[in-house]
């Protein structure tokens, strides 16, 4: 008669993932670059049938007959479970779980609570419960870390983040990390008492910096940029997005799509190279949000699919920053030139970086170590 071993799992705090390194953002970047290789050689897998899904949403009604049904009233209130493998030096499945409630911020929480679930990958048997909120804001601040090293110019030297929220903050540091030579920061924002908090922590951050200022527009913010990522909070309605004019563009500007804003899809498409972090991610969103995506889906690769869609542009014109890492395309073409990247996020990011907080935890020996079973009762 088979004898099941005991599992025990590490449970990991936030106190504890900040020990194991979860704010190493240079170390991020480099496991963000393992991940894009590992996507664009095709070894990992998401969700659904199409194996590239960002996760399944649980929503709520508008309206219901139970009293304890939570209602969708425009605060981002919903649950997300996002399933994931990733190989390379990686080779682990895992999961991110959150809930989200903007309503959160009047309780003193943030407006996601997330935690990362790693397993094995051979028999499920959990590894580590993580907590998750600091992981997943600097994976995916690291992205455009990735982007910026392949995509900026070499003398880039001003940099403009709308959104100086945790996004804007993460983006700003990786931004940084692959741009050194950057001189002048811009922010733009709604709120005084978030853009206060943005400058004095750049300030802190980067001394060295000339000039740390907040603008009032975002004509102002994308002028004399020669990087601009959009980290701020969107909605579902592309009339609110940030809206950009080709004529504020610099030539050779890298524009980072983290979040919501929109342009002319003509001019993008005349006059910009459109890079993603991962082709199939997009095409999986344009099966899963009926066309038009862009809106459903407030990322601007979003709107690459539905302009590949019309007609405004090939498929082969959305190019993926793996294909660049490979050698396989060139990347920037020339110091002129106008580059948009599409940062979608994905579940296998936060597998990634997970696993090395938790090599750093068993290295150190952090953690509290939680049972399972001593033995399965239903084996």
């Amino acid at each position: 008669m088979s004898e099941y071993p005991t599992i025990d799992f590490l449970f990991l705090s936030e106190e504890d993932m900040v020990r194991s390194g979860v704010k190493d953002m240079p170390a991020c970047i480099d496991t963000m670059e393992e991940v894009v290789k590992c996507l664009n050689a095709g070894d990992y897998v998401m969700g659904g049938e199409n194996h590239n899904s960002h996760g399944s949403q649980v929503s709520f009604p508008k309206t219901s007959p139970f009293p304890n049904m939570p209602l969708d009233e425009g605060d981002d209130r919903r649950f997300m479970a996002m399933p994931a493998y990733i190989g390379g030096t990686i080779d682990l499945m895992g999961m991110k779980w959150y809930g989200s409630n903007s309503a959160n911020r009047e309780k003193g929480l943030p407006r996601s609570i997330l935690t990362v679930m790693l397993n094995d990958k051979d028999t499920g048997a959990p590894l580590a419960l993580m907590s998750a909120n600091l992981l997943s804001a600097y994976r995916t601040g690291a992205i455009p870390g990735v982007g910026a090293k392949y995509l900026a110019k070499k003398d880039a030297s001003v940099c403009g983040i709308c959104g100086p929220g945790v996004m804007g903050k993460t983006s700003l540091e990786a931004i940084m990390a692959s741009c050194p030579g950057i001189r002048e920061i811009k922010v733009k924002g709604r709120g005084k008492k978030s853009l206060d908090a943005f400058l004095d922590y750049a300030r802190e951050k980067y001394p060295k910096v000339e000039a740390i200022s907040a603008v009032e527009s975002v004509e102002d913010l994308v002028k004399d940029s020669d990087v601009i990522c959009f980290a701020n909070s969107g909605n579902t309605d592309p009339s609110t997005y940030p809206q950009v004019n080709g004529e504020w563009i610099k030539k050779g500007a890298l524009i980072i799509g983290l979040s919501c804003f929109d342009m002319d899809a003509g001019y993008m498409a005349d006059h910009c190279r459109l890079v993603v972090d991962n082709t199939q991610l997009y095409e999986a969103w344009a099966e899963e949000f009926p066309y038009p995506s862009f809106g459903a889906n407030n990322i601007i690769g979003s709107k690459f699919t539905d302009m590949i869609h019309d007609g405004i542009i090939k498929k082969e014109d959305m190019h993926d920053l793996g294909d660049i890492i490979f050698g396989k395309k060139p990347g920037r073409e020339s110091d002129d030139q106008i580059i948009i990247f599409s940062v979608g996020g994905m579940p296998v990011e936060d597998v990634a970086w997970g696993k090395r907080c938790y090599e750093k935890a068993l290295e150190l020996g952090l953690g509290t170590k939680l049972r399972l079973w001593e033995k399965p009762d239903l084996a």
